[in-house]
C-alpha cells in the first residue's frame, strides 16, 4: 500500500481528493482499495492570492533489481545499529560527549564515535588553541576516512565571576580555616588566599553573607571587608578547584546581583572566530542573560561563516529562566546545565525546572540537551548509582533531545563505560515510553507564521499521527535546510527518522535532534526518483526487507517550478 499527497500553493482554491487502499496498523489486507473519499472545498484567499492543493492517492513501490548511480550516506555506527536491531531498535535519544585529556587521542575518539558519541564538545575553558584543533581535525578525519558522522561543538567561556588559586591543582578547605578573596593581582600562589578575576565582585556584600563555591563543594561566611577584598570563615570544608565559580547568598536566598558583564567575552569572540575556521557545527553560549547576545552571534555568524553554525544558549542562571522563551526563540537550541544553575536556584527545584525547560523546547522546536552530573559518580568509579541512572531514565522520559557527559568523559578513568550507560539506559526507557503511546499526550504549540510554514508543520504532525497508526517501519524526510525533519522529531514518533540532505551542514546539525539519522546523499528535484533511488540503495546494503513500510515526507522544491512550494507524504510498502 502507499498513499502519497502533495501539497503546492498554487491557485485560489483549496481542493482535497482521496484514495485510500485499506490497511490497518501496518498490515496489508487487501491489494486492491476497499474505499475512497472525495472532498473539495472552497477558500476565499484573494488577498493572499495562495492557497493548498492536497491529492491523496494509492501505489505500491517495487524494487527493479538495479541499483541507480549515486550513493547513500549512512555512518558506520548507525548502519550497523539498524542491521543488528531493526529499525524500532535504533536509539533516538542523542548522546554528547565532552573532550579532555582522557579521550583526546583518535584512538579514544573514534571509541567514542563506535560507542555512540553524536557531538564532541569541547570546553574552551581549558587546554590551548592547538590542542583544541587538533582534537576538531582528528574527529573530522574519523568523520572522512572511516564513515562517522559526528558533530563538533565549541562551548564558549563566557564572563563569569571566577576564582584562582594560583595553581593548575585543587586545594582543600578546612572547616573554621580563615581565607582572603581579594581582586589584587599576583603571580604564584598564597597560602589562604583566592583571587577573584572582576574588580567589583565584593560591592553589595555585608558581613554574614555566605559565598558559595560551585554550587556547594565549599562554602564560606564573609566576617568582614578589607578594602575591596573580603575576609571569610570556612564553614564548609570541601575542594576549591581551579576557575571555581562563586555565588553569594542571604538569609538562605541568592543574592542577585548585575556585574554589568557583556554575554561574551574577547576571549569568546576570538574562539568563535577559531571555530568558523575549523568549519565546527555548534556553538554554545555560556552564561546567557537574554536573547540579544544570542541574536547578535547569529547576525554575525550569517555575514562571516560559509556554513550554518548552529547557536546553542546554556540556561545555568536566574536572568536566563526569566527570559526563558525569548532565549529559546531567539537560538537554535539550548543546553540546560543544571551544574551551574544549581549555584543559582535551590537545589529541590533543578527537577521541575528541567521539566519546565524541555517543555518549553518541544513547544518551540528546539533541540534540548540536559548536561551537567548525570553520572559524576563514575568520573572515579566504575558502576553508576543506581539514583543516576534513574535521573538519566527521567531524562530521556521527557524526550530531551540529548544527553551530555561532562568531566565522565573529558578527565574520568570509565568514559567508554558512562557512554554505554547512558546508550543501554536511554535505549531501554525509549521502548518504555513507547509502550505507554506516551507521544498522543503531548499537544505542540502552533509555530508557523506563514501559510508555507504552517502548511510544513500541518503535514509533520499528520504524518507522525499516520505513521504510529499504521505502524510504519520508518520515516524518511528529504530537506534541505532540516526545517521538516525537526518538526517531524517534535512529535516523537515512534517509528525512526531518516532525513535525506544533500547539505553537509544540515547533517551534521540534525546530530542533535531527537529521532533523526542524517543522511548526507545526491538529491535532484525529482521527488519519484529521489524515493525509489533511497529504496533501491537500502536495500542493497541489506537494511530493509520485502513488506517493510515507509513514510515520507519532502520539502524539495522543483527547480522548474521555482514560484511553488512543493511538499509531499508517501507512505509505501517494498514488495
Amino acid at each position: 500500500m502507499a498513499v502519497v499527497g502533495d501539497l503546492a500553493l498554487m491557485g485560489t482554491k483549496i481542493k482535497l481528493i482521496g484514495k485510500l487502499e485499506k490497511r490497518v496498523f501496518g498490515v496489508p489486507l487487501s491489494t486492491s482499495p476497499r474505499f475512497s473519499f472525495s472532498q473539495t472545498r472552497n477558500l476565499d484567499v484573494s488577498k493572499s492570492r495562495t492557497a493548498v492543493r492536497a491529492v491523496l492517492q494509492v501505489e505500491k513501490i517495487q524494487s527493479s533489481g538495479e541499483l541507480k548511480e549515486g550513493f547513500l550516506g549512512f555512518d558506520v555506527v548507525s548502519e550497523r545499529e539498524l542491521k543488528e536491531n531493526g529499525f524500532l531498535g535504533l536509539r533516538k535519544t542523542k548522546l554528547v560527549c565532552t573532550i579532555g585529556p582522557a579521550c583526546s587521542c583518535i584512538d579514544e575518539l573514534e571509541k567514542l564515535a563506535i560507542a555512540g558519541m553524536n557531538v564532541a564538545r569541547l570546553n574552551m575553558c581549558h587546554n590551548s588553541r592547538e590542542w583544541h584543533q587538533d582534537v576538531i581535525r582528528k574527529i573530522k578525519k574519523l568523520n572522512q576516512e572511516k564513515g562517522y558522522c559526528v558533530s563538533v561543538m565549541i562551548d564558549t567561556e563566557g564572563n563569569q565571576i571566577q576564582v584562582d588559586l594560583g595553581s593548575s591543582s585543587s586545594v582543600k578547605a578546612e572547616e573554621a580555616s580563615i581565607w582572603y578573596f581579594t581582586t589584587e593581582k599576583f603571580e604564584g600562589s598564597r597560602p589562604f588566599t583566592i583571587q577573584a578575576n572582576y574588580e567589583g565582585f565584593s560591592e553589595g556584600v555585608n558581613s554574614g553573607d555566605e559565598i558559595v563555591i560551585d554550587g556547594g563543594m565549599a562554602t564560606f561566611e564573609v566576617i568582614e571587608k578589607v578594602g575591596n577584598g573580603l575576609r571569610c570563615k570556612c564553614t564548609d570544608p570541601g575542594l576549591l578547584l581551579p576557575r571555581a565559580k562563586l555565588s553569594f547568598w542571604r538569609d538562605g536566598k541568592l543574592l542577585g546581583r548585575d556585574y554589568d558583564l557583556p554575554t561574551l567575552s574577547t576571549k569568546d569572540w576570538s574562539d568563535i572566530v577559531f571555530g568558523i575556521s575549523e568549519n565546527i557545527d555548534f556553538i554554545a553560549v555560556s552564561f546567557v542573560k537574554d536573547a540579544e547576545a544570542i541574536t547578535h552571534l547569529r547576525d554575525y555568524l550569517t555575514t562571516t561563516s560559509s556554513k550554518a553554525i548552529k547557536v546553542l544558549a546554556k540556561i545555568e542562571s536566574l536572568e536566563s529562566l526569566r527570559r526563558l522563551e525569548e532565549i529559546v526563540e531567539a537560538s537554535d537550541g539550548i543546553m540546560i546545565a543544571r551544574g551551574d544553575l544549581g549555584v543559582e536556584i535551590p537545589l529541590e527545584q533543578i527537577p521541575s525546572v528541567q521539566k519546565d525547560i524541555t517543555y518549553v523546547c518541544r513547544q518551540l522546536n528546539k533541540p534540548v540537551i540536559v548536561a551537567s552530573q548525570l553520572l559524576e559518580s563514575m568520573v572515579e568509579y566504575p558502576t553508576p548509582t543506581r539514583a543516576e541512572v534513574a535521573d538519566v531514565s527521567e531524562a530521556v522520559r521527557q524526550y530531551a533531545d540529548a544527553l551530555m557527559l561532562s568531566g565522565e568523559s573529558a578527565i574520568g578513568s570509565y568514559g567508554m563505560k558512562a557512554l554505554s550507560v547512558l546508550r543501554t539506559t536511554s535505549t531501554r526507557m525509549e521502548q518504555s515510553c513507547r509502550e505507554e503511546n506516551r507521544q498522543t499526550l503531548l499537544h505542540q504549540r502552533k509555530l508557523g507564521a506563514s501559510l508555507p510554514d504552517q502548511i510544513a508543520e500541518q503535514i509533520c504532525n499528520c504524518a507522525v499521527e499516520m505513521a504510529d497508526n499504521l505502524g510504519v517501519d520508518a520515516i524518511f524526510v528529504y530537506t534541505k535546510h532540516g526545517k521538516m525533519a525537526s518538526l517531524l522529531s517534535r512529535n516523537r514518533p515512534n517509528p525512526p527518522i531518516f532525513a535525506l540532505t544533500n547539505d553537509n551542514s544540515t547533517q551534521m546539525a540534525l546530530n542533535l535532534q531527537w529521532g533523526v539519522t542524517p543522511l548526507l546523499t545526491d538529491l535532484s528535484d525529482d521527488m519519484e526518483g529521489n524515493v525509489k533511488k533511497t529504496v533501491e540503495l537500502i536495500k542493497a546494503k541489506g537494511m530493509i526487507k520485502k513488506d517493510d513500510a515507509i513514510l515520507v515526507v519532502s520539502d524539495i522544491i522543483p527547480i522548474s517550478t521555482a514560484q511553488t512550494i512543493f511538499q509531499s507524504i508517501q507512505v509505501m510498502t517494498i514488495t
